[in-house]
């Protein structure tokens, strides 16, 4: 199945992602101090946070869309219910 997203850009984020999270690693293993690190875990959130809304988007543009275009009812209700899934994860996370 084709995505909305752009899969190398994405990759790409979580590389730069990863690397935080082994900064942090570093971090701890080099005893710096505390709110140093919490400002970068923080940092990471905010990142994976904005990653997960970008897709989000992407999924409302491209999937939830065409879904809808298509005049399948079965298939635009599936598609939104998945939103309105996704839509309550990240309520709850936050």
């Amino acid at each position: 199945m084709e995505h909305g997203y752009d899969k190398q850009q994405i990759v790409k984020r979580l590389h730069r992602i990863e690397g935080q999270v082994r900064g942090i690693e570093r971090m701890v293993e080099d005893d710096r101090y505390c709110i140093d690190i919490l400002t970068q875990i923080s940092a990471v959130s905010t990142a994976l946070e904005s990653l997960g809304f970008r897709i989000l988007d992407d999924h409302v543009n491209h999937c939830v869309s065409d879904a809808i275009a298509s005049g399948d009812e079965r298939q635009a209700a599936e598609k939104t219910r998945e939103l309105l899934d996704a839509v309550h994860r990240f309520s709850k996370s936050r």
